[in-house]
């Protein structure tokens, strides 16, 4: 059975590449369901509407989920609903950028 700690470990080398810095410590990513057929869903959202570079973000997600072994299918949710605020940051980010 995959863990939601595998599928985390893989998104945190997914890049923000206008941030620099990965989805996971941004707080993009909101949810991680994963099923019983190793089938994982992954409910996130980008730092704005208007990201340029969201389909890129999205599909590095899908596929480096993909690698995980046993994984069956990725389905990726786009979400603004919450917005991403800059509260989501990782404790380690919000003092780097004094939120």
């Amino acid at each position: 059975m995959i863990t939601k700690d595998e599928v985390l470990k893989v998104l945190g080398n997914v890049i923000d590449f206008e941030l620099g810095l990965d989805i996971v410590s941004l707080g993009l990513v909101y949810d991680i369901d994963i099923d019983e057929q190793n089938n994982v869903t992954v409910t996130m959202t980008m730092t704005t509407p208007a990201c340029p570079l969201a389909g890129m973000i999205l599909q590095d997600a899908e596929d480096k989920i993909r690698e995980i072994p046993g994984v069956k299918d990725v389905k990726i949710n786009l979400t603004f609903d919450p917005p991403w605020t800059p509260d989501r940051m990782n404790e380690e980010l919000r003092k780097r950028f004094g939120v």
